[in-house]
């Protein structure tokens, strides 16, 4: 055994003092009796008022001793060379990711608990000039403390960690850690972990020495793996479900399904072992918005299901904050893609011989092509065939010189259209519409507010110029599908995962955005730019934006957070990860570190205080009976 801190044993000088008061003090306590001339201890009292007498036997002088000696040793700091998993310079990186919340340890204890333990114990055999730092690894890497030889930071770091809901990014820690080499040769990173490092594994060589030190005991869980909705035209919605056993054993399950709210159906299904399950279902109610997925497991099932966090999975109606646009035409490449990949577009496509769906949309778009009966709806019509009760086609015009853009209209923003050529269109007249590009023969572009719709007018057909080969065809559309319907703050109708960051772009006019989260929480953002980042997606359920202008809401929208990974849902540790071409297995013992043993040391300290406390106080209690040497004098 040798120690840390040696000089403390100069305090063992305070012996001296203690010794010293009991050879001086005053031996005298009070006792009731009959009478003092049958004590000859009287005289005896008398002399031990004498100071520097000789010093006898004493109980409480030899535990106070014994304390005073096992509190120096504690103060010494006592060790033992044990074997240790790293020394020198470590970089301690604890998985925090949401396979860690998984309850297969002792007694229902977590993975990151366990992991945790482990690294209490890494910390215990750091020896004198050891120095390192924790990484909490989870969706971003966080850095608990610094490099520090100082233990208790360390213990004091790990007591405040929690795992997360959401995947680790083992790329950026990994990077962050080998920063912190500064060409240390004794430099290593230690991985608690349960395995699967996912990009990581194709990162270069790592410098230093790499340990990895895996937790978790079992594979089994079951998991709802995908949840999604779509709506077809002329069709009920329809649902998609997948559930996964991650297990090698085959499990029952119930799946439960809600509906804004309300329970639609509850269903038992057995799945078998390392297989999945898909659901479809047709039986969603019109109109619906939110739904929310739910497995539980039967109470006569013998199969854990060891990972609550995937057991519970969101998703929003399809059409909930996008724009629904049908578009009726013989035939446009151009229009398909355009309305295809703008966002907030969910964009269907109809068939002219059928003619309109009974199904209302948003926006209608018609291309060289006009109803009997125009919807009561917004209308984009390019090349109209005919006249209506809005306009009137007139004849062909060539005169397509000199065009002139509206550029102070918020609809022709960013629009140049000096480059565009068109080889004839047709003459519109609406009283009702303002010109928005205009050649010498007449408007190319009418738009304007009439009946309680918006109406815009593409007066020539798209094949017979080159405006869609042109940067203004994108922006041209844009423009105007915004004037049509302003956009949606969030376009996220399939959810994000869990740690995500999300794109917020409040329409004009709104002065602040309000969150609330799964657990009530609400978080609000002051609107001062166009686009702002949310990045507090770090618990799995539904969120609510709700975008304001003062008191008003101007809208409100719902967007699922889930856990799809089946990194995390594939609970099974890993007996070894792969770093680029190395492998690396469960680390052994093979470094010397320090065991320190001065608690052990000052536990003692303290329990010989107890006995000393206990001791003296036997002795101060005050006889209030006659003694027993006294009763056989008298006797």
């Amino acid at each position: 055994m040798s120690f840390l801190a040696p000089l403390a044993f100069i305090t063992g000088l305070l012996a001296v003092p203690i010794v010293l008061l009991y050879m001086l003090r005053l031996r005298r306590r009070e006792v009731i009796v009959s009478s003092t001339y049958l004590w000859q201890q009287v005289l005896r009292d008398s002399e031990a008022n004498t100071p520097w007498q000789r010093l006898r036997r004493n109980l409480l002088l030899f535990l106070q001793l014994l304390i005073l000696a096992f509190l120096i040793f504690s103060l010494a700091r006592p060790f033992i060379t044990v074997p240790a998993v790293s020394s020198g310079k470590t970089a301690l990186l604890l998985d925090a990711s949401a396979s860690m919340n998984a309850t297969d340890g002792q007694n229902g204890s977590t993975r990151f608990a366990a992991a945790v333990e482990r690294a209490q114990e890494i910390i215990a055999t750091m020896g004198l000039s050891d120095s390192m730092t924790i990484i909490r690894v989870a969706d971003v890497p966080e850095v608990l403390t610094p490099y520090t030889t100082d233990v208790n930071a360390l213990r004091a770091a790990l007591q405040n960690a929690r795992p997360s809901h959401a995947s680790a990014d083992w790329t950026a820690a990994l990077t962050l850690a080998a920063a912190g080499a500064g060409g240390d040769p004794n430099f290593s990173i230690v991985i608690l972990s349960d395995g699967g490092l996912g990009e990581a594994e194709t990162l270069p060589a790592i410098p230093g020495r790499v340990a990895y030190v895996p937790v978790g005991v079992s594979d089994s869980n079951l998991a709802i793996s995908a949840l999604a909705t779509r709506t077809l035209a002329g069709q009920s919605p329809q649902l998609f479900a997948q559930i996964t056993n991650y297990g090698q054993t085959n499990a029952d399950v119930i799946f439960s399904l809600r509906v804004d709210g309300t329970l639609l159906t509850s269903e038992r299904y057995t799945i078998p072992a390392q297989r999945s399950l898909p659901l479809v279902s047709q039986a969603l109610p019109q109109g619906f918005r939110t739904l929310q997925a739910n497995l539980t497991t039967p109470t006569d099932s013998t199969v854990p299901d060891y990972l609550a966090e995937d057991n519970a999975a969101y998703a929003i109606s399809s059409g909930t904050g996008a724009r629904r646009v049908l578009m009726m035409s013989d035939g446009n490449l151009f229009l398909e893609q355009m309305l295809r990949y703008l966002p907030g577009i969910e964009a269907f496509q109809g068939d002219i011989a059928i003619g309109l769906p009974q199904q209302p949309f948003d926006l209608y778009v018609f291309d060289s092509w006009l109803p009997e009966t125009l919807p009561q709806a917004d209308l984009l019509i390019f090349n109209p065939p005919r006249s209506s009760q809005y306009f009137t086609i007139g004849n062909l015009s060539q005169n397509v010189h000199n065009p002139t853009v509206e550029s102070a209209d918020p609809r022709m923003a960013f629009v140049d259209f000096s480059t565009i050529n068109v080889l004839q269109f047709k003459q519109v007249t609406a009283n009702w519409a303002q010109p928005l590009i205009r050649v010498d023969g007449g408007p190319l572009l009418l738009a304007g507010e009439i009946a309680g719709r918006q109406i815009a007018i593409v007066t020539f057909d798209l094949h017979e110029s080159d405006l869609p080969l042109n940067i203004a065809w994108p922006i041209l559309m844009s423009n105007l599908l915004e004037w049509f319907t302003p956009r949606s703050a969030i376009n996220v109708p399939d959810g994000l995962d869990v740690g995500q960051s999300l794109a917020l772009r409040p329409q004009t006019g709104a002065t602040m955005l309000r969150i609330t989260r799964p657990d009530g929480s609400t978080r609000d953002s002051i609107v001062d730019r166009e686009t702002l980042i949310y990045a507090e997606t770090d618990q799995i359920g539904l969120y609510t934006l709700e975008v304001l202008r003062g008191q008003d809401v101007l809208e409100s929208a719902p967007f699922a957070v889930n856990l799809f990974d089946a990194g995390e849902s594939q609970i099974a540790p890993r007996s070894q990860i792969a770093l680029g071409d190395t492998i690396v297995v469960e680390s052994q013992r093979e470094e010397l570190g320090q065991f320190e043993v001065w608690p052990l040391a000052a536990l003692l300290a303290l329990l010989i205080l107890l006995i000393e406390w206990q001791v003296y106080h036997r002795r101060m209690r005050v006889p209030t009976v006659m003694g027993p040497a006294l009763r056989r004098r008298r006797a």
